[in-house]
């Protein structure tokens, strides 16, 4: 296993420890995370531990991919495992928030759909040999459910403090961004969609 790959995995780790902390009721083993109040705006430090954690998570999203084709360190097991590693740390995050209330059901549900029907575009065409590359509205669509994230666990501070509701702002361009990427990978393998093999 390569570092850039041991990055990967790392990533896989800090996701399933951020799951933890949203999800297990340490009420039942006495523990209690700090509350604060910041404005009136009451803060659970379980989120921010989360957010920071899911920020250090997204770094090494970008790290392990620089280092991998810097160093001609690319493998299908690195591509692979990169590949689970970005759907569990955005899909479960984003499903737990919108389960905890913090965002829209919606954007989990489009963006779940989104992933599905683009693998299977990619499974398609990997099937025929072919490779399916990454496109830039796929990646604005990224940036904007990152920084959306983040802001979510960070109760949208400081730009609730002006009215501002950035979070879900970026996280809805981010599932229109979904959308639109979604059908352009579409048209741009339609023809690997055919039975025929190519």
């Amino acid at each position: 296993m390569n570092l850039p790959t041991k990055f990967t995995v790392t990533r896989i780790v800090m996701t399933f420890i951020i799951i933890f902390i949203l999800l297990f009721p340490f009420y039942t083993v006495g523990i209690t995370f700090p509350r604060f109040t910041v404005d009136g705006i009451l803060i659970k430090s379980e989120y921010i531990v989360a957010g920071i954690l899911f920020i250090l998570a997204s770094v090494t999203d970008s790290i392990d991919g620089k280092l991998a084709r810097k160093n001609n360190m690319v493998t299908d097991l690195g591509k692979m495992l990169d590949a689970i590693a970005d759907k569990i740390l955005v899909d479960s995050v984003l499903i737990i928030l919108a389960y905890q209330g913090f965002i829209s059901v919606l954007v989990p549900v489009i963006i779940v759909l989104r992933d599905i029907f683009v693998d299977a575009i990619k499974m398609q065409a990997a099937s025929k040999g072919k490779v399916v590359a990454a496109i830039k509205t796929g990646k604005i669509k990224t940036a904007c459910l990152m920084i959306g994230t983040v802001l979510a666990f960070f109760y949208n501070l400081p730009f609730e403090l002006a009215g501002l509701d950035v979070a879900d702002f970026m996280l809805l361009i981010g599932c229109v961004m979904s959308i639109v990427s979604g059908i352009e990978y579409f048209h741009q393998n339609k023809d690997l969609l055919s039975t025929e093999t190519i």
